[in-house]
This record gives structure tokens, C-alpha cells and sequence, in this order.
């Protein structure tokens, strides 16, 4: 346990600087959703009450938090592995409570403009960016935060103590 949490918490040297690209990219785009949770009540209590998440008003706020905060960790490079976690798993009920329904045409949410608006290719048009976002979580979780992040800040002022 305390090897899986110190692993968590480490910042490895070896890592290139350019992965602060891919913090970038995930965390602002994760951040911009969490304000447009609260700015637009349709993306946030309202997309969730539609699609049936439980409790909407309390999950899309704790969703919107998670996404600010977490959003601007990961563009600092703080506890960047820690709270990939939690967005590897936001992405997966992300694709699972809704871009499941475009494939089968039952999406309580309004289709796509354009065709394809149901199917496979509108599942796969449609998930783009939750894949994207998915995809950059699971990288940093496994690459670490890289050289230019608060982590290697932190592990630097710690290895000097």
C-alpha cells in the first residue's frame, strides 16, 4: 500500500517536459466544463436530470468542483496521477450514461445536427472528446505530471530536506 502511494505521489525524473502539452489540453478543457456546469444550468443539473443521474443537483455541482479544481491540478501539475483517478472514472460514466445511448438511438438528449445522428459512427463522432479527455487521464496517471509541474517542485524541495 504504501509503495502504490508513494508512487501516486511521485514526480519522475526522467519524464519529459513537453507532457506539460497533455496537462494543458485535459486540464483546461476539464476546467471550462466544470465552469460551463455552473454558468449554463442545461450542461449541468439539467443535462444530469435528463440522462438520469441520482441526486442531479448535488452530483453536477460535485461534478462541476471536480472539474475546476481538478482542472487546474492537472494544468499546475499537482497530485497530477491522484486525480487522473477520478477523471478516468468521470469519463467512464461520461461514455456509459450517455454516448452508449446514441449507438442505440434512445439518448434523451438532442442528437447530433448532422448525420450520423444514431449508430456506431454517431457513438464514435459524438465520444471524441470524452475519449480524448479519457485517454489524456490515463496517460498522465502512467507518465506522471512531467518536469515543468508543482509535483517535481514538491519533490525536489522534499529530497533537499
Amino acid at each position: 500500500m504504501k509503495e502504490t502511494l508513494n508512487w501516486l505521489f511521485d514526480s519522475p525524473e526522467n519524464t519529459p517536459k513537453s507532457v506539460i502539452l497533455i496537462r494543458l489540453m485535459a486540464g483546461s478543457v476539464f476546467f471550462w466544463e466544470g465552469v460551463i456546469k455552473f454558468v449554463f444550468p442545461n450542461q449541468g443539473v439539467g443535462r444530469f436530470t435528463k440522462i438520469g443521474i441520482p441526486l442531479p443537483e448535488i452530483m453536477s455541482n460535485f461534478v462541476a468542483v471536480l472539474e475546476i479544481v481538478g482542472g487546474l491540478m492537472l494544468i499546475l501539475g499537482l497530485f497530477t496521477r491522484l486525480i487522473s483517478i477520478p477523471f478516468i472514472i468521470q469519463m467512464t460514466v461520461a461514455i456509459l450514461s450517455t454516448k452508449i445511448a446514441v449507438f442505440l438511438g434512445t439518448s434523451p438528449l438532442a442528437l447530433p445536427p448532422a448525420p450520423p445522428q444514431t449508430g456506431f459512427f454517431a457513438m464514435l463522432h459524438e465520444s471524441r472528446t470524452d475519449f480524448a479527455q479519457i485517454i489524456c487521464s490515463i496517460f498522465l496517471l502512467i507518465v506522471g505530471p512531467g518536469a515543468w509541474s508543482l509535483d517535481a517542485v514538491r519533490k525536489k524541495s522534499k529530497n533537499k530536506n
